[in-house]
């Protein structure tokens, strides 16, 4: 799947739900599916700068393809971790690279959560592409 037919299921998904409370259960949901990250790397250079929560991300490249795992103390940051992982996940550093994460905005995250929330997502969607970044530059 391409990352934005993943972005595309993901607003199906959320569509599905009448309001924020089934949306808050399934982003918590999520977060209990998210591929997580080996303990030896929940070091401080992994945390991600701008969350409130605590959030580590690793990014290994297998095949030319970036894989992400991740971690978070906290239960709906986990879920919003989860998401991004999803979405950019498995995918080459030139696609994560040139990626527009529409969902955010199409699932109404932007509106429904708090400003630390929603700057804590744009890190994690930020440290995602410089990973992909040192993984390309690597690659060259």
């Amino acid at each position: 799947m391409t990352i934005n037919e993943i972005q595309d299921e993901l607003i199906d998904e959320f569509s599905m739900f009448g309001d924020w409370m089934e949306k808050y259960e399934y982003i918590i949901q999520l977060g209990k599916e998210l591929p997580l990250i080996k303990e030896e790397y929940k070091q401080p250079e992994n945390l991600i700068r701008g969350c409130q929560a605590q959030v580590w991300l690793h990014a290994d490249l297998q095949d030319g393809r970036v894989h992400f795992t991740a971690d978070s103390d906290a239960i709906i940051t986990k879920g919003l971790v989860s998401m991004v992982v999803r979405v950019l996940s498995g995918h080459t550093p030139e696609e994560i690279i040139n990626s527009e994460l529409y969902f955010v905005d199409k699932i109404g995250l932007r509106e429904h959560l708090s400003v630390t929330r929603s700057n804590g997502l744009l890190a994690m969607i930020k440290q995602m592409k410089i990973y992909a970044l040192a993984h390309q530059a690597k690659a060259n």
